[in-house]
């Protein structure tokens, strides 16, 4: 099967998407509220932040015009935010997590590599494509993933990337 740039980046989000499902698989629901400090997000807080990004990060690259400076980011995260409102246990988030992306990599794919290679102003202002600002959405759920593992790793918890390369899981 021939693969264009859109189908990479996006095979690129699967990846690190079932990557963060199986963080969220691992930790157990009664640790949901753990948070290494109080300054800092609970995993459950964590979850919803993947999430929220991605719905903006969708929403804004599917516009005909993408222009991440047309209001404040908590602005743009929370005109996107409905479909994970009020989620709280972690059945509800983790199928929120298979959904979202589910319907983030289908209506990217309706827009079209063409739309994708087009123009898109990034929060800094400056300019970039539609692509590139997916990828960095990419990074970002990689972080956010890296965050998970240090925090089952301070629960005590083996992660679930480690237990897959161990053989283990």
């Amino acid at each position: 099967m021939q693969h264009d740039l859109l189908d990479e980046a996006l095979e690129a989000w699967e990846d690190a998407r079932q990557g963060v499902i199986a963080e969220a698989e691992n930790v157990p629901a009664e640790r949901y509220g753990f948070r290494p400090d109080e300054d800092v997000r609970s995993v459950r807080e964590l979850l919803l932040h993947i999430m929220e990004v991605s719905l903006m990060m969708v929403g804004e690259l599917t516009r005909e015009t993408t222009d991440f400076t047309r209001a404040p980011f908590p602005e743009l995260v929370d005109a996107h935010r409905d479909p994970i409102r009020g989620l709280e246990s972690r059945e509800e988030l983790v199928e929120a997590l298979r959904a979202t992306l589910e319907d983030g990599t289908a209506r990217l794919r309706e827009a079209g590599e063409i739309h994708m290679l087009g123009p898109a102003r990034r929060f800094d202002g400056e300019r970039g494509t539609r692509l590139a600002w997916l990828h960095h959405g990419i990074a970002q759920e990689m972080y956010h993933r890296g965050q998970l593992c240090t925090y089952e790793r301070l629960m005590g918890r083996m992660p679930a990337l480690t237990k897959r390369i161990r053989g283990e899981g």
